[in-house]
């Protein structure tokens, strides 16, 4: 009883091999899946630097204003929310491994279509393109990860997808201070042609390909994966055990085993957008030039750097902590955060700034002088914080646990609803957010935010489940169970 429970906890069986040996290959699979988010990482970072350029442009017919702008950076989440909707019928249909493959054309072909612009409905339609494939790929990567890990290492992997995000918008804005942005394009086209050649070279998840009655493909796929000495047969056994496949109707979202762990995973992409880190994002050059940091590009690599380095401490302490401990952590320092920052508003911006005009109130050069600018750093310790906490916690962890929680036969559907809940709210925040700004004011929009905040931590308490050490099978009877 002893041994089952620590086939259980580890995932495979291999007391007289070296695990750091077996990982290796795993390691691998998940770094060839894991370019896909990078790729991502680099379409949502393309816009930061290129907007400003293309805002004073010679060639007329590229040249941006205000609300063309707007939508060159918005018009990406609606292609990732149509993404979303088709990798859900991709990730069933095709399996994890093609989709993620197939995600390629898209992105390359949107870079393609944005060199060769010739005005600006042709960068819209790029951008559309990459959308659509960043939508497709924030979907599967998960997916694939979650379902070659076992459970010692799935957190630290799955956290890598988030990591490799804000990599890549971290690449994007470097990059950016030193090309033009039909050079950034071609850059940005890299990354999804070395993950297309990558992935060839590794195998499907066992569980899709068990879901396809393929056992002989699964038992070489968990061969590669954990190595020749684990015991492949019975971890094929527990995911058949768990899998039965029957198909999913309207009645069964009756059932706690799929209409529990779907309405977590959709509150959890809900609070991800709505505690504000793209308006934060937004705003965040303008803090900077009001504490004399003019070079704005400089100002967006200085926070995706920070991006970066909490994103990938919280990938190295998540399988110790646990998932729930983070998200804790990081939506009180959030919640701190965003509080702090309407403080700021409140203290320095004129009141005429806040009734009815946005635009000026998006400019902090506006703010009143006087003694008040002596407290801008409280600004930029508190954007600083906002960016980390939300790295720490509700960055990675709501993409690493729908990657967990949902059952084998419902887990393209159910991805596929979080993921166009996201990008719908992620477009909405983005879009609407200079109307929350004339209606609430400034200060008053950080403190809705914070109050957001403070409702993701009683979720998180009351909601989210622990899946720290469980394999996915666990975790699907854990529901099937309530």
């Amino acid at each position: 009883m002893a041994a089952e429970e620590s086939r259980c906890l580890l995932g495979y069986s291999a007391p007289d091999a070296n695990p750091r040996v077996q990982d290796r290959r795993l390691y691998l699979a998940a770094f060839a899946a894991v370019l896909g988010p990078l790729s991502f990482g680099f379409v949502l970072g393309y816009s930061s630097p290129v907007i400003p350029e293309l805002r004073k442009i010679s060639d007329a017919k590229l040249r941006m204003d205000s609300s063309q702008a707007s939508w060159f950076g918005s018009v990406v989440t609606l292609g990732a929310a149509t993404g979303g909707i088709l990798g859900g019928y991709l990730v069933d249909k095709a399996g994890r491994k093609l989709s993620l493959m197939l995600c390629s054309v898209p992105y390359v072909f949107g870079f393609i279509v944005i060199v060769s612009a010739q005005n600006v409905w042709m960068l819209y339609f790029g951008r559309m393109l990459t959308g659509l494939a960043s939508g497709v790929t924030s979907l599967v990567a998960p997916v694939y990860i979650s379902e070659v890990s076992h459970p010692k290492v799935r957190g630290m992997l799955g956290s890598c997808v988030q990591l490799m995000v804000v990599t890549g918008i971290l690449g994007a804005y470097t990059a950016g201070i030193m090309l033009q942005w039909r050079w950034l394009a071609v850059l940005c086209s890299f990354p999804p042609c070395i993950m297309l050649l990558f992935l060839s070279f590794m195998p499907e998840t066992p569980r899709f390909l068990l879901n396809q009655n393929k056992h002989s493909e699964a038992i070489a796929a968990l061969w590669f994966l954990r190595g020749p000495h684990a015991d492949h047969e019975w971890e094929c056994r527990q995911i058949e055990a768990s899998a039965q496949e029957e198909g999913l109707n309207l009645s069964e979202f009756k059932n706690p085993s799929i209409y529990r762990p779907l309405t977590t995973g959709i509150a959890l992409m809900f609070f991800q957008q709505v505690t504000g880190i793209n308006a934060v994002m937004f705003y965040a050059e303008s803090i900077f030039e009001d504490t004399n940091f003019k070079d704005s590009r400089m100002a967006s690599v200085v926070v995706g750097s920070i991006q970066v380095c909490f994103t990938a401490v919280a990938a190295l302490i998540i399988d110790k902590t646990g998932r729930k401990v983070l998200l804790y952590t990081s939506g009180i320092i959030m919640a701190l955060s965003t509080a702090l920052s309407g403080l700021y508003f409140q203290m320095v911006l004129p009141i005429q700034n806040n009734s009815s005009n946005p635009d000026v109130w998006c400019s902090l050069s506006s703010a009143s002088p006087g003694p008040e600018s002596n407290i801008s750093w409280l600004a930029v310790i508190s954007l600083g914080l906002f960016v980390a906490g939300f790295a720490l916690g509700w960055g990675p962890v709501p993409w690493l646990l729908i990657s967990e929680i949902f059952p084998l036969k419902a887990r393209g559907i159910l991805s596929a609803a979080c993921v166009l809940t996201n990008w719908t709210m992620a477009f909405l925040i983005t879009k609407e957010f200079h109307d929350f700004v004339a209606f609430l004011t400034s200060y008053g929009t950080f403190w809705f935010f914070s109050a957001f905040c403070c409702l993701s931590i009683i979720f998180t308490a009351f909601c989210v489940p622990e899946t720290k050490g469980q394999t996915l099978e666990q975790i699907e009877a854990y529901f099937r169970r309530s």
